[in-house]
């Protein structure tokens, strides 16, 4: 290979691995350290999800793609200008100017402008408008959807990273455990057997510890996700505690809070835009007008006396409705309003059961993590203190203890798996009750384009 080449197939080679780093460097998005990943706050991951989330991206480009409809859907038609010669002289008699300008060829000018009439763009502008009102809230909605995703996932790697100190804690226990049973059984206290059911349940609190691991590294995977940091994720760790369990005061009217959801919003906008679309397709009926302007310069010949000859003209052209009035354009536009108002309608009942379903959740998952705090798991945990106690003092059987530790060890993960099923729904909550609608931005809604200035 020659020098240059080789040259060139590094240059590609490190063009195809630096896109990562390009893009955030670009984007002016500072990397999160390890310090800030191995004490990740769920305050620190909401802005890493802000900057980097993908959906996030997604719904911008759409928001910014409705930007543009609205910018073209502003726009008045463009005149057209036609050049060209209309005539050619076979030729021309001995005497006469030699000027190509008179010679052989007529030349025409032609210059024409369509006018709008029924209120076309200012209908195209309403419908931009709210469809741009719509991409905002739907763009919202995301937002809202994302930000619950990510508090699931947050409070699920907290779960995971429990759920591995209490299987390591067990682990831990039965180790010692054996080691003091083996100690007994050389001294002649304990038979083999009651050894051997210790060393099974040793075995699958060590087993149970295994899987843990592996399921907090899904955590991490799937919360990384969300933050656009895949290849950090086994860096991260959670130490945001969860919330204390207290089930919420009575929300706002609920008519308040359909009226503030972003996914409402966004249907409503869509209904308004499909009116002035119904709108629009009527204006179709409204006759435009193109005006046209036209010069002639004619050439000399033998019959102009030596005198070239110019002319203008003048033209208005208007569309005749005599095979088609548009009736399918209507027909669909009323169409496409019925179904807008049908969405709405879907999106109403969808959003009033979601509210009341994250409240039913809510106030259940704050039910179930009160009473494990208050008296579950301390009753498991002193069930098995005793347990333990008794077995030291030879007053208990070993399958007495071991059902005591496994009692204690699935009441501290299911107590676990409650607050973090409170937290979620907690999240689930407030994202369901926010008042996260956009509004219309200045110069929205169905208010005219202003000219662009000429460039």
């Amino acid at each position: 290979m020659m020098p240059g080449r080789i040259l060139l197939t590094y240059a590609l080679l490190g063009a195809l691995a630096l896109p990562a780093g390009l893009s955030r460097a670009a984007a002016g998005l500072a990397e999160p350290t390890a310090a800030e990943l191995a004490q990740l706050t769920l305050a620190r991951a909401e802005t890493l999800f802000s900057e980097r989330n993908r959906e996030l991206q997604l719904a911008q480009r759409l928001v910014e793609g409705a930007e543009a409809d609205r910018i073209s859907a502003g726009a008045r038609p463009n005149p057209s200008l036609v050049l060209g010669p209309s005539g050619i002289t076979q030729r021309t008699p001995s005497g006469y100017s030699s000027n190509s300008w008179d010679r052989r060829f007529s030349s025409d000018v032609g210059l024409s402008q369509t006018f709008e009439r029924g209120n076309k763009r200012e209908l195209r502008i309403g419908a931009a408008d709210f469809n741009l009102q719509a991409s905002r809230n739907e763009s919202a909605y995301v937002v809202r959807q994302q930000r619950v995703a990510l508090a699931a996932a947050y409070y699920e790697l907290v779960l995971a990273q429990e759920r591995l100190r209490i299987a390591e804690d067990n682990a831990a226990l039965y180790g010692k455990t054996m080691g003091a049973a083996t100690q007994r059984q050389k001294a002649g206290d304990i038979a083999p057997a009651e050894v051997a059911r210790l060393n099974v349940d040793a075995l699958r609190a060590r087993n149970d510890a295994r899987t843990a691991q592996a399921g907090q590294e899904k955590a991490q995977s799937a919360l990384a996700y969300l933050l656009g940091l895949e290849r950090e994720a086994r860096a991260m760790r959670a130490v945001d505690p969860w919330p204390d369990a207290a089930v919420p005061p009575a929300m706002l009217s609920l008519d308040t809070v359909l009226d503030g959801r972003a996914d409402v919003a966004a249907a409503r906008a869509r209904v308004q835009a499909a009116e002035k679309n119904r709108e629009l397709a009527r204006a179709l009926r409204t006759r435009d007008v193109t005006v046209g302007a036209q010069f002639s310069h004619s050439p000399l010949d033998a019959y102009s006396n030596g005198i070239s000859t110019n002319t203008w003209g003048l033209s208005v052209g208007v569309p005749l409705f005599l095979n088609y009035n548009y009736e399918g354009e209507i027909r669909r536009a009323e169409v496409d309003l019925q179904a807008a108002r049908d969405q709405l309608a879907r999106v109403q009942a969808l959003a009033t059961g979601d509210v009341q379903r994250a409240r039913a959740d809510l106030e259940a998952a704050a039910d179930r993590a009160q009473r494990f705090r208050a008296s579950l798991l301390a009753e498991a945990t002193r069930a098995a203190d005793a347990a333990e106690f008794a077995y030291s003092k030879g007053a208990m059987g070993v399958m007495d203890l071991l059902d005591a530790r496994r009692q204690l060890y699935a009441a501290r993960l299911e107590a676990a798996a409650t607050q973090t099923d409170y937290a979620q729904a907690l999240a689930a909550w407030r994202a369901a009750i926010a008042v996260t609608s956009v509004k219309a931005a200045a110069g929205d809604g169905a208010q005219p384009l202003r000219d662009a200035p000429a460039r």
